[in-house]
């Protein structure tokens, strides 16, 4: 009996829309969700609720972040998954601070050159798509490090709800159907048959996925060696080399997780911690923020001509720079203290004029002495006992390689295309890359993700991250400026309109229709070229805010189906 009242709660936890114990929704503030006392915001309602719920029943925000990664792995397979990797940066409430790398890595066989023909020239669809394409997924290793570390529940207890929703499946979003629909004939090409994502779905059609509700109940009853070691380990390396793959289970069994120092970086009264290599998204951000310090955002005002000039030209400095010098710190020495050194970074902004842009092909990477996806999902957790946590994770691509595992119930990722295929060639995402992020044996590939925490005068006060590939970092950046600068809620904040510069292409893409036809106008005169036709999401946004009053606000990104869930 007990049981099947804890499933009945699960289920009616996760079905009802409008729950929200406690708090209140939009106010005359155009203040986002408010909570009391904790709070989930992800990119599914379905894995708020289930995160929010293991709060609920005690559990702290490292036990709600495996119950989210996992129930976005169900609800959220377009970037949520098991065969993907991810980064978290937390902060704890008595104010210790880390971060967790448990990105993809290459598999033992790959090469430097191995999406290359005979003649040099780069082949992406290698990388993009098929067997080839995969990298050693890195998402449940990833759980179970976090669990071992600060997790206060039983793994069984975290997982029964997720496992619940598998099996009665998720109900089809309108965004989720034209997705599904977009990339059919994809899923049909790389897996030769029909998959279950393949199918004909409408809006409020439920997909059940009873083959993750599976291989999650052996990951519970078998821990970690079940994916690295185990029987779903074992079909997904053989799934791989029937289909010409090079992962092998040696991969797998060594596979390993990095807790590492996260970046820290001074930004006015804040103080930025955001993730280290193999993640860009620290430096790059850190740099920006350091080179746009002695600008009077403020004054020149939100997406304003001035505002939108400064942030670009800083945003081209830093690009260039993470073109050059970031990868895989257990493969390459990255000179991080010099990259956010003040002494570096002024000197960056040096050329600017507000008069004219400055092209790319005169900026390269900066002189030291001495010396990424569209696709991805991000959530933030904040706990009733103060811990705080930013998780960005991804398959790459949308739906990742494409190739969906039947049996077990997940897709595969396509992180290999984040490597340098051949330095100086674009990767899908249109990031140049150098030796730093060349392919290596065991190497992880450099990432554009950027979960991030701020602190206000030594206390917790933001928790934020974003998909969106190379937007990330940008979209990160101007929702952190959007509340700091031009003192906007947190859905406020969230919710303006983006544009975004990464160096290469040099061109400023903006969210259409959002920005003022004389301000883009003006740029045009100024010599920077702009890219509104694309119908592109510039990020999605899932962040926490905390109030002055102590309570907390919610920015669940209006693009996307994303939902703040707390009491």
């Amino acid at each position: 009996m007990k049981k099947i009242i804890y499933f009945v709660a699960i289920i009616l936890l996760v079905s009802c829309k409008e729950e929200q114990p406690l708090a209140t929704l939009k106010s005359k503030d155009n203040l986002g969700f408010v909570a009391d006392s904790a709070m989930v915001v992800s990119a599914k309602e379905e894995a708020s609720s289930i995160g929010l719920f293991i709060l609920q029943q005690g559990g702290n925000a490292f036990d709600a972040m495996v119950a989210t990664e996992m129930a976005l792995a169900v609800s959220y397979p377009f970037a949520g998954n098991l065969g993907g990797g991810g980064f978290m940066v937390y902060r704890k409430a008595d104010g210790e601070i880390g971060s967790l790398d448990y990105r993809e890595r290459a598999p033992y066989l790959a090469t430097k050159t191995m999406y290359q023909d005979k003649d040099g020239n780069v082949q992406p669809e290698k990388s993009m798509f098929g067997a080839l394409a995969v990298g050693v997924p890195g998402t449940v290793a990833g759980i179970f490090a976090t669990h071992e570390k600060f997790g206060s529940l039983p793994m069984e207890e975290i997982l029964k709800p997720v496992i619940a929703l598998a099996q009665k499946g998720f109900v089809v979003t309108e965004k989720q159907n034209n997705t599904l629909a977009r990339y059919r004939e994809q899923f049909l090409q790389e897996n030769k048959d029909t998959i279950l994502f393949a199918k004909s779905y409408n809006s409020g059609d439920t997909i059940k996925n009873p083959q993750l509700a599976n291989t999650l109940e052996r990951i519970v009853q078998n821990g970690k060696d079940e994916f690295y070691g185990g029987e779903t380990g074992k079909k997904l390396v053989a799934y791989l080399q029937e289909r010409g793959g090079i992962m092998s289970m040696e991969d797998l069994k060594e596979y390993q997780t990095h807790w590492r120092d996260p970046i820290e970086v001074k930004y006015n009264d804040l103080k930025i911690i955001s993730m280290p290599p193999p993640s860009s998204g620290g430096i790059v951000l850190g740099q920006i923020l350091k080179m746009l310090e002695s600008y009077p955002l403020d004054e020149f005002g939100h997406n304003s001509l001035k505002s939108i000039q400064v942030l670009t030209e800083a945003e081209r400095r830093a690009y260039a720079d993470r073109s050059f010098y970031l990868g895989d710190p257990e493969f390459f020495d990255i000179p991080v203290e010099t990259l956010l050194s003040d002494e570096y970074v002024s000197g960056r902004m040096d050329n600017f004029s507000f008069e004219q842009a400055t092209p790319s092909s005169s900026i390269s990477y900066g002189e030291i002495p001495g010396y990424e996806s569209d696709e991805t999902t991000h959530y933030s957790i904040v706990d009733q006992f103060g811990n705080a946590i930013a998780v960005t994770t991804t398959l790459n691509g949308a739906y990742g390689s494409k190739m969906f595992i039947e049996e077990l119930g997940f897709f595969l990722n396509n992180e290999m295309d984040d490597f340098s295929s051949k330095p100086g060639v674009p990767n899908m995402f249109g990031l140049i890359g150098a030796e730093a992020n060349a392919i290596a044996p065991g190497k992880k590939m450099l990432s554009s993700m950027t979960p991030t925490i701020v602190e206000k005068n030594g206390e917790f006060y933001m928790s934020l991250g974003s998909p969106g590939g190379s937007t990330i970092i940008t979209s990160v950046l101007q929702t952190i400026l959007n509340v700091e600068e031009f003192g906007m809620s947190m859905q406020e904040a969230v919710d303006a309109p983006r544009f975004h510069h990464q160096w290469l292409p040099d061109e400023i893409l903006f969210e259409p229709r959002a920005f003022e036809a004389q301000i883009l106008d003006s740029l045009t005169q100024k010599g920077y070229n702009i890219n509104e036709g694309e119908s592109r999401i510039i990020g999605k946004v899932d962040a926490i805010k905390v109030l002055p009053d102590g309570r907390l606000e919610g920015g669940a990104d209006k693009r996307g189906d994303d939902s703040a869930k707390g009491y």
